[in-house]
């Protein structure tokens, strides 16, 4: 069993290879930000006192599931920055979904709606209690939006659903936003 500094240090170092910068551990995702198993396992042995067992528990014990491993190839399930078509299908969302952030956003998304920045989607949370968990990893006081993302969709906005569960839709404008009344 690794300890627990070395295994958060090896998954938010997996995290930057394969969603921002594969070039820095040697990696080259294919067009669906696919990588071979085997290779990812050289980069990181090459770099961290881990093992191929040590690496699949990071995957398998992700508490935010970031990871995909399926037939000897790993991907992030989402969050990348560089180009990636993760081949997700739309879906129809939940009738509201949630979004947490730092309440130094809230003026900028009241006027100018969630946008996804330099990621590919904007994230959302089926439940307020993961939209809490991720605005309290945000520096300083947080706030819960809330996305009416049922008119959303009737409207002609399209939703995917990355295999840990993370709502991804391009943009929410301010017209389907709310502040969520549990926000602290």
């Amino acid at each position: 069993m690794m300890k627990a500094k070395l295994e958060t240090e090896v998954s938010k170092y997996m995290s930057y290879v394969l969603r921002h910068a594969p070039e820095a551990a040697g990696l080259t995702l294919d067009g669906e930000g696919w990588v071979s198993f085997d290779e990812l396992e050289i980069a990181l042995t090459s770099r961290y006192d881990v093992s191929r067992a040590d690496i699949i528990e990071i995957v398998e014990n992700n508490p935010k599931k970031r990871f995909t491993l399926a037939d000897n190839r790993i991907r992030a399930n989402q969050g990348h920055s560089i180009e990636v078509d993760l081949a997700l299908k739309q879906v129809e969302p939940p009738a509201v979904l949630f979004h947490g952030t730092s309440l130094a956003n809230w003026s900028s998304i009241e006027r100018e709606g969630l946008k996804k920045m330099q990621r590919h989607h904007v994230h959302l949370s089926a439940d307020v209690e993961t939209a809490q968990i991720v605005a309290m990893r945000r520096k300083g006081e947080y706030v819960i939006l809330q996305v009416d993302a049922a008119r959303m969709f009737s409207e002609g906005h399209s939703f995917f659903v990355s295999d840990n569960g993370v709502w991804l839709t391009e943009s929410v404008p301010v017209q389907y936003l709310s502040r969520n009344a549990g926000t602290p």
